[in-house]
């Protein structure tokens, strides 16, 4: 077979479906899908469709009919809890055909999980959580009440968890996943690898590496994924020899990695923060941040990744002009002067978190974040930042025009980039 011929493989794929009406009407972000997404994407088996639908047993039935037209593997999370709109079993049973039976190992187990909280009686409605379906294969959750379940028909695989996140995940992770890689391995390898870029726009991007894209093969696709100030690149290729999928692929992309290498940020696939993090952490220096329009956000995106306490010492959140001269030790002079959104207030800013927090760097911020706030001066969206390295601090206006968290996130992503070039 030649290498990028899949007319004799089979590429098996996956639906994802999420039930509940608080998806629908946005009282709930749906994360589930994302994460089970990225583990189908583990075992090289593609998501093709991802679909929420509302608690009503007609929604649940259309979707799996859908589903089993268009998808090999499919994974549904929510409704299997105790309470009147939890339906999802008696819609799956209707779906089969099938009959739900009481699990008696299931049973004992929620009534241990009740005798653990103190309390002596199980109220009635949770007895039929120990209900599942006859023609099942039942996903014991050691970490909940509500049991997963597996049915197989027609060399389709069908699985229904819990919607509740840790719970899912620990069934997908110790139950699902192993099932899949022993039973659904795919003929044909789906193979990704990535390249992050910073301080370049999306279409300026695509113009610059425009002649390589268009030399792409039939079996690698290129997609970019843009966010506030970045842009990731996706390289994507399917085949049945994954040695050479990723040699080729991994040919192209170091072409386009060279091509753009003043923007380039990582060729793994990782996080602004995860970057400058490594960073860091690899030469042994440390940071520290000072905010004010951005209340934390720097901060909590730089401890949100692992291993953040190796180079992060502290922050400070300083709302008003007092905390500012307090903590950081700001001049009264410059903030009557030159006001708190100014250059050289975020300046004495960071020039303050290193020496409190004695880090080798600084990020400071200060800015009208909006909605109101903003003068004829200083309108709103105006944000002054401030990085505070080894040898001397720069600083930089900024004039954004989106709304309050738009405003906070630019300010987040323009605060990295300054330290990520001044790093360079």
């Amino acid at each position: 077979m030649n290498k990028i011929d899949n007319n004799a493989a089979v590429l098996r794929t996956a639906e994802i479906i999420t039930i509940g009406d608080e998806l629908l009407n946005g009282q709930v972000v749906d994360t589930n899908s994302a994460w089970i997404a990225q583990r189908m994407g583990e075992l090289h088996i593609p998501v093709v469709h991802i679909t929420s639908i509302s608690d009503k047993a007609y929604a649940i039935k259309k979707a799996l009919q859908q589903a089993e037209e268009r998808a090999d593997v499919i994974i549904m999370t929510g409704g299997l809890g105790p309470t009147r709109d939890d339906i999802t079993k008696a819609a799956v049973a209707e779906y089969f055909g099938t009959i739900l039976v009481r699990n008696e190992t299931v049973l004992a187990h929620v009534e241990r999980i009740f005798r653990r909280t103190g309390r002596k009686h199980m109220p009635a409605m949770n007895i039929g959580q120990a209900d599942v379906l006859a023609n099942a294969t039942v996903l014991f959750n050691d970490v909940g009440t509500a049991p997963g379940m597996v049915v197989e028909r027609n060399d389709k695989y069908f699985a229904f968890l819990p919607g509740v996140p840790f719970e899912m995940k620990f069934l997908m992770e110790n139950r699902v996943l192993p099932m899949l890689r022993d039973t659904h391995k795919n003929d044909v390898f789906v193979y990704n690898t990535y390249l992050l870029t910073v301080g370049i726009g999306e279409s300026l991007l695509a113009q610059q590496i425009a002649d390589i894209e268009d030399s792409l093969p039939p079996f690698i696709t290129l997609a970019y994924l843009p966010q506030i100030g970045m842009v990731r690149l996706r390289f994507t290729s399917e085949g049945t020899d994954m040695a050479y999928l990723t040699r080729v692929t991994n040919s192209f992309k170091q072409q386009v990695a060279e091509r753009l290498k003043e923007y380039i940020v990582s060729v793994d696939n990782l996080s602004f923060e995860e970057v400058l993090v490594q960073a860091f952490t690899t030469v042994g220096i440390t940071l520290s941040t000072a905010e004010s329009c951005t209340g934390g956000a720097i901060s909590a995106q730089i401890t949100a990744v692992p291993g953040a306490s190796q180079m992060f010492h502290g922050a400070a959140v300083v709302y008003s002009n007092q905390a500012k001269m307090d903590v950081l030790g700001v001049s009264l002079d410059t903030l009557t002067q030159y006001g708190a959104v100014s250059e050289r207030t975020v300046k004495e800013m960071a020039e303050g978190a290193k020496r409190v927090f004695g880090t080798d760097y600084a990020i400071a911020t200060s800015g009208i974040a909006g909605p109101s706030g903003g003068t004829e001066t200083k309108p709103v969206g105006t944000v002054c930042i401030a990085v505070a390295g080894k040898s001397n601090t720069q600083t930089q206006t900024f004039h954004f025009k989106n709304d309050r968290e738009i405003n906070i996130e630019r300010t987040v992503m323009a605060g990295l980039t300054m330290l990520w070039n001044i790093l360079k």
